[in-house]
Parts: structure tokens; C-alpha cells; sequence
């Protein structure tokens, strides 16, 4: 029983890869991705193409054949969602995790990206209705945010200042609905088609306080008039509120960007690129099972074209570039490592590594021959073309 749960825990596992964006590390998540964004970017296209009636009657039964498949993909992309929401949320139960996915801003646009399709079914009356909810699915392109730190930054900058803008968009209403009442007072007896009660200046102040001023209500009245060039004046001060939130959000963002990178800077992490080869120890194994030291750590690993997050999970292949960083040596005495290149005609050319004559204070810490690096022994010829790395020990 328990290893039929493990059997599970893994598949699901294996699932939640796949469907999360910018997990690369198979050709089988990085294949996905590139059919859910592709899947997505077919259904809105023949969708804005339906509306042109030229092409709706040529290519009709087509658009409608793309906008049947793709939505079935998008119902099988949520079941898998839904499925894989206890890997997405693992500090709590799975039936917490399944409502927490269903109830959280991308769980309610998968839904309603495939949902109000298949609800004509059952609510003939409110097919028009439903139509309306296509573009929901627009919203699914916000997941790409993983490829991009532009659109990344853009994210965070609305999560952390989401207490302010909401609070701005609160005063703004604030203010439309006193406008709306302040105008009626003053333009109902003048206006009593247009100004029938304290609501039907909203649409008015709406316009006015953000600046766009349509013309199709105004006060003809002095006071109204006075009153709307105050209004208006307000309006300009209100909009600029969540502008200068959203641009002082990303001010702060990318000086934490730049603060990350000095930082990066002045703790003098080295990195090192490893290529793993066909007879390595590693090749095969899982990172969290090469047991690197406390101070050493893979940045990222190089497969092909791709650039792997280095998960615990993820599979070392033949071929594949480690980026080591480790910190900076400290020591009391000083340490040099010296390049030696075995050109033609050099001394140590055909010789064992034990029969060289240097000092007991160097020691040769690697040689790398090609892509390779190996691990120095007493008993390695020394071959043209190799790039012996020693250390000198020697006092300064």
C-alpha cells in the first residue's frame, strides 16, 4: 500500500513538472509549455479572426474546430492543475490544496478559460453571457512570467503595493461618488432629464476625475460649472496617486535588483564550469544526492540550449555544464594557482605525475585535458596539449 502512495506521490510529481512553466529539465515540461502557449495563442487568434464576417464565412467551421480543441485542452491543463495542487501547496492537506488552487486569481482564470464553453449546454438563455468570458483566457499569457523577469518585475511590483493602489482606488471612489451627489444638488433642477437622481452623475464624474471628458453630460449651470473645474482639478492629483505608487514600486524593485548584485559582488563567490562526461560519478545521479559541501553550491546547469534550474530533483546527464560557485578561499598565507601549458616539446611530456621534478611546495591541483578535468595521481602520464593547474604553497 505504501509503495503504491509513493508510486502516486511520484507520478504527480512528474505531472506537476510538467505543467509548471520554465521547468526544463525534460523535453517532456519544456514540450508542454510550448503547447499551452501555443494552444492559447491559436484559440485567441482564430477568435479575433471569427469576428471579421469575410473570413467567419470562408474559415467559420474551422475558427469553431480550433476553439473545441483548444478548450478541451484547456479543461485537461486544470484537471492536471487541480490534481498536482498538493505539489504547489505542501505545507497543508491536499483538500486544502485543492481549494486553495481553485480559489486562488490562476485557479478562477482556468476555470472560466474553459467553463463557459460547455455551460450553453445546460444554460442555453445565457450563451451570450458566457461568450463574454472568452477573454479570460487572455490572462493565461501572465504565466510566461517565468521566462521573462521583465514581466516578473512587473508582477511583483503590483503584489507589493497592492495595499496602496487598492487604498488609491478606494479614495477615487470615494471622490466619484461625492461628485456625483455634489452635481445632482446643483444641475437636478436644471437638468432633470440628465440629472435624475444622485447616481446619474457617476458616469459624469467617472469621466471627468480621470481625465477623458467624453461631453455627453456636463453642468450648464454656474455653480455646476465652478464645481466641475474643481473636480477636475482633483481628478488630476487622483490619478497620479497609483501612477507614482506603481512607478516608485519598480524604483524600489530594481535597486534590490542592483543591491542583490553588489552584494553578489563584495562576497567574492568564484564559479567554475564542470562538464559532466561519460564516465563520471555524477552523470545519472540527482543533484541532492551528489552531497556537495556546505559552501559549495550548482548556480545552474547548461543542457544543450537550455538553462536548468538545479533542483534537487533533477537528473545530471552526459554533456551537461555545472556552474559551481563556491566562496573565496581564506587563509593566512598566501595562495597561487598557476596555469602550465603542455605545448609541444615540453619536458613533461609522456611523464607520470611522480616522476616530475618541482618543488614539495607546488602541488598540482587538476589537469584539464579537453572538456575534461581530472583528478591528479601519481600514476597519470602527462599528455601534449593538457593544462596543468598547480597551487604554490611557498611563502611570499
Amino acid at each position: 500500500m505504501e509503495e503504491r502512495k509513493n508510486k502516486w506521490r511520484s507520478i504527480r510529481n512528474n505531472i506537476f513538472k510538467m505543467v509548471s512553466v520554465g521547468v526544463v529539465d525534460e523535453p517532456i515540461n519544456q514540450a508542454y509549455d510550448i503547447i499551452s502557449t501555443g494552444a492559447l495563442i491559436i484559440n485567441l487568434v482564430a477568435a479575433v479572426m471569427n469576428t471579421f464576417d469575410k473570413l467567419s464565412s470562408l474559415y467559420g467551421n474551422a475558427f469553431l474546430m480550433i476553439e473545441r480543441v483548444t478548450v478541451a485542452f484547456f479543461a485537461i491543463d486544470f484537471i492536471l492543475r487541480l490534481i498536482t495542487a498538493p505539489e504547489m501547496y505542501p505545507d497543508i492537506s491536499s483538500k486544502r490544496a485543492f481549494r486553495k488552487y481553485i480559489l486562488s486569481f490562476a485557479g478562477i482564470v482556468d476555470i472560466l478559460s474553459f467553463l463557459p464553453y460547455y455551460l450553453p449546454v445546460f444554460f442555453p438563455a445565457g450563451a451570450a453571457v458566457f461568450r463574454m468570458f472568452r477573454v479570460v483566457r487572455i490572462l493565461r499569457l501572465f504565466r510566461i512570467n517565468a521566462y521573462y523577469d521583465s514581466l516578473n518585475v512587473i508582477t511583483e511590483v503590483l503584489n507589493s503595493k497592492k495595499q496602496q493602489l487598492l487604498s488609491s482606488v478606494f479614495i477615487i471612489m470615494v471622490l466619484m461618488v461625492a461628485a456625483s451627489l455634489c452635481m445632482y444638488s446643483v444641475e437636478h433642477e436644471a437638468q432633470p432629464e440628465v440629472f435624475q437622481n444622485a447616481f446619474s452623475g457617476i458616469w459624469w464624474a467617472a469621466s471627468t476625475l480621470l481625465t477623458v471628458g467624453y461631453g455627453d453630460i456636463y453642468p450648464i449651470t454656474t455653480i455646476g460649472k465652478f464645481l466641475a473645474i474643481v473636480i477636475a482639478f482633483l481628478g488630476v492629483g487622483m490619478v497620479a496617486i497609483p501612477t507614482g505608487i506603481i512607478s516608485a514600486g519598480f524604483v524600489e524593485q530594481y535597486s534590490k535588483l542592483t543591491e542583490l548584485g553588489d552584494y553578489a559582488a563584495e562576497q567574492s563567490i568564484h564559479f567554475i564550469e564542470v562538464v559532466i562526461g561519460k564516465r563520471d560519478k555524477w552523470a545519472g545521479k540527482l543533484i541532492k544526492e551528489l552531497g556537495l559541501p556546505a559552501n559549495t553550491i550548482i548556480a545552474l546547469i547548461e543542457r544543450g540550449d537550455d538553462v536548468l534550474i538545479p533542483r534537487g530533483d533533477v537528473k545530471l546527464k552526459e554533456g551537461d555544464v555545472l556552474v559551481l560557485g563556491s566562496e573565496v578561499l581564506k587563509t593566512g598565507r598566501p595562495l597561487h594557482l598557476t596555469e602550465v601549458n603542455i605545448g609541444p616539446g615540453h619536458s613533461w611530456i609522456g611523464q607520470a605525475i611522480k616522476d616530475l621534478d618541482i618543488s614539495r611546495k607546488l602541488l598540482i591541483v587538476t589537469i584539464k585535458r579537453g572538456n575534461r578535468s581530472l583528478i591528479p595521481g601519481g600514476e597519470m602520464i602527462i599528455e601534449e596539449g593538457d593544462v596543468v593547474i598547480i597551487s604554490d604553497f611557498r611563502k611570499q
